[in-house]
């Protein structure tokens, strides 16, 4: 990854809903200044490729745990996959990510990753809305909330799956300006938004 644009990682696994991740990789690939030059340097990591997303989409990623650099931000998409218990790898690489300072940011139903791992304990955050409250069940430690976006610093949770383009735009203007969030909405839906 270049050393002059901000790096953002998109974890890729088994089961990952594709709009999760697909929302935000929009928004974060197409962002440009007013000089037409972007604003992210992107990627996608994964255990092993290739990747059976939900529906049956098959992706490849262009980093591995074992080859992947740091990223300024990784987000980390929800989908049946990210129910489940992490695999060992995945949790070891999730761990050394948020160690190394990275800020994680998760979409849907990817809080249950941070919450499997004990990231998000003693934080509020959300899910979508249909998996709330199992989420606060089953992870008694964090205190879930209905938001759209909890920003807790370092950590970052979104709700549902369309919410994922939200996350976009909120780091798009958490970390260059509201104006770059407004050129991107525009880009995104036209001059309505």
């Amino acid at each position: 990854m270049g050393h002059d644009l901000f790096s953002i990682g998109i974890l890729l696994f088994h089961d990952v809903e594709v709009l999760d991740f697909a929302g935000p990789y929009e928004v974060f690939s197409c962002a440009r200044n007013e000089e037409n030059a972007p604003y992210f340097q992107l990627a996608t990591v994964t255990e092993q490729n290739p990747v059976m997303c939900r529906g049956g989409l098959t992706v490849t990623s262009q980093y591995t745990f074992d080859n992947a650099p740091h990223f300024d931000v990784l987000i980390i998409p929800g989908g049946p996959g990210a129910r489940a218990v992490p695999s060992p790898a995945l949790d070891t690489y999730v761990r050394k990510v948020s160690d190394s300072g990275c800020i994680l940011a998760t979409v849907c139903t990817g809080a249950y990753i941070l919450a499997h791992l004990g990231l998000l304990d003693g934080k509020q955050a959300t899910t979508h809305t249909a998996w709330q409250a199992d989420l606060a069940h089953r992870f008694s430690e964090i205190t879930v909330v209905s938001d759209k976006i909890v920003d807790a610093g370092r950590i970052i949770t979104a709700g549902g799956v369309t919410t994922g383009i939200e996350l976009g735009l909120h780091l798009l203007e958490r970390y260059f300006g509201s104006e770059a969030r407004r050129r991107e909405a525009i880009r995104l839906d036209g001059p309505f938004v």
